[in-house]
């Protein structure tokens, strides 16, 4: 149902009232109503139903043994070694061949002109898998560094490095969090990008890179100080550092919960004096935190939306576990307050998901700047949620619930780790206190 045709129907049955004071009143009411309409479009409908497809028929049949494979090959910290299981290659070739692939990209040559809304359903179903986003080449951080490109990038920045990524062909990393200083509050970052002539000079120490130790990882976009003495949120740059230029050097990869995350992982790295040329600032100096705006506000819809999608094969799992098991004469799903746990897990999905269509429907109809508050909510929601959820679902599983035989600690560490990833919960509920705060002054 359009606007248009809440208008024709709440007008018949206004002029019932014979007022036309009245039905002029409440019409220009009406018009001033914004509709929020959060039904799948025809195109999400389509592509949902092809991306399910293809999550039920070649990723879930394979997805314990895509998971045995890989801690096989990767299970050791010296990332030099660490490979990309063969089917995870199979699998992306697949996707690609059936047009299932950049599907986060609201552009319709490059992407498939999806809006945030519409690829909202998509990342949740991509989400049910640990590794379902990469096969459509919709992982991050690449999603996010493509939509830098996209939208900032040269035309020689994507010739060179956006074309290769939405090829799928070669994998980036975002250089912002550093190991020195309080990196909550990103305006203290030290690393420094100092123009030289035609050259700009990058020193310093990033860590929490994602996606470092990939066979694949080729460029990293880096941020860092270029001018201490400007404005605030005008400091900071960011710039395009292939991670073979002299003086690039990956210190080491860390472990989240145990666990080195590989073939992607997160590191640490350092630039010693690295000379890349002036053509590799993105936008210009002193843009940084423009960029970074532009580049969290989706990316923060695509990270919450594959944690619902985590949190939905969550309770899925819980169910089934609960139903197929017996302890002390009855199913364990009625057992211990489990029922209400079914559904304390459902409310909480329900709003979670409510509240990351919402922030989307605002990205896409008013822009970033006017989603701020609720795109700062999702992210203290979701991963909130998802901790709940998946926490519920493990102590049904018991032991097998913190071993590699499911996915629900995979989705535990996911859980965490996105409560401090892009800003921990504390900087995000200040955002919103001081936006609510502002509108009563």
């Amino acid at each position: 149902m359009t606007v248009n045709d809440i208008h024709s129907i709440n007008l018949k049955i206004f002029t019932s009232f014979n007022c036309f004071g009245c039905i002029h009143w409440l019409y220009q009411m009406l018009n001033r109503v914004i509709i929020m309409n959060f039904e799948h479009s025809e195109l999400c409908q389509q592509y949902l139903e092809r991306v399910r497809a293809f999550m039920q028929e070649h990723i879930f049949p394979v997805e314990a043994q895509i998971m045995r494979e890989n801690h096989e090959i990767n299970g050791h910290g010296d990332w030099t070694r660490w490979q990309v299981p063969g089917q995870i290659k199979a699998l992306k070739q697949k996707a690609k061949e059936q047009g299932l692939w950049n599907l986060f990209l609201p552009d319709a040559e490059l992407g498939q002109g999806l809006s945030c809304v519409d690829y909202a359903p998509l990342a949740e179903e991509m989400g049910k898998c640990l590794f379902g986003a990469e096969i459509f080449n919709c992982n991050a951080p690449d999603t996010g560094n493509m939509e830098v490109l996209y939208h900032f990038g040269s035309e020689a920045q994507k010739d060179q490095w956006l074309t290769p990524l939405l090829a799928g062909e070669i994998r980036s990393v975002f250089g912002m969090t550093e190991p020195d200083v309080a990196s909550s509050d990103a305006t203290n970052m030290q690393a420094s990008i100092t123009l030289d002539g035609d050259e700009v000079v990058v020193n310093g120490r990033k860590w929490w890179t994602t996606g470092l130790g990939h066979p694949d990882a080729k460029i990293a976009i880096v941020m860092g100080l270029t001018d201490a003495s400007a404005e605030k949120h005008s400091q900071h740059s960011m710039v395009l550092v292939p991670l073979d230029a002299p003086g690039v050097k990956i210190e080491r990869m860390l472990t989240a919960c145990g666990d080195y995350d590989a073939p992607y992982g997160h590191g640490e790295m350092s630039f010693t004096d690295v000379r890349v040329p002036k053509a590799n600032i993105i936008m210009g100096l002193g843009k940084g935190f423009a960029i970074a705006q532009g580049r969290l506000g989706p990316g923060r819809i695509h990270h919450c939306m594959r944690a619902i999608g985590a949190a939905e094969r969550s309770l899925e799992l819980m169910i089934k576990r609960g139903a197929s098991r017996e302890a002390f004469g009855k199913p364990l799903i009625k057992l211990g307050g489990n029922l209400e746990r079914v559904a304390q897990a459902r409310m909480l999905i329900e709003q979670a998901r409510l509240l990351t269509l919402n922030a989307a429907w605002k990205i896409d109809n008013l822009g970033v700047k006017k989603a701020m508050t609720e795109i700062s909510a999702i992210k203290v929601v979701v991963p909130n949620m998802l901790q709940t959820v998946v926490d519920m679902a493990i102590q049904m599983h018991g032991g097998m619930g913190v071993s590699g035989d499911t996915p629900l600690y995979g989705f535990s560490v996911m859980a965490r780790s996105l409560r401090l990833a892009d800003g921990p919960d504390e900087v995000h509920m200040g955002m919103v206190s001081r936006l609510e705060l502002a509108k009563y002054k």
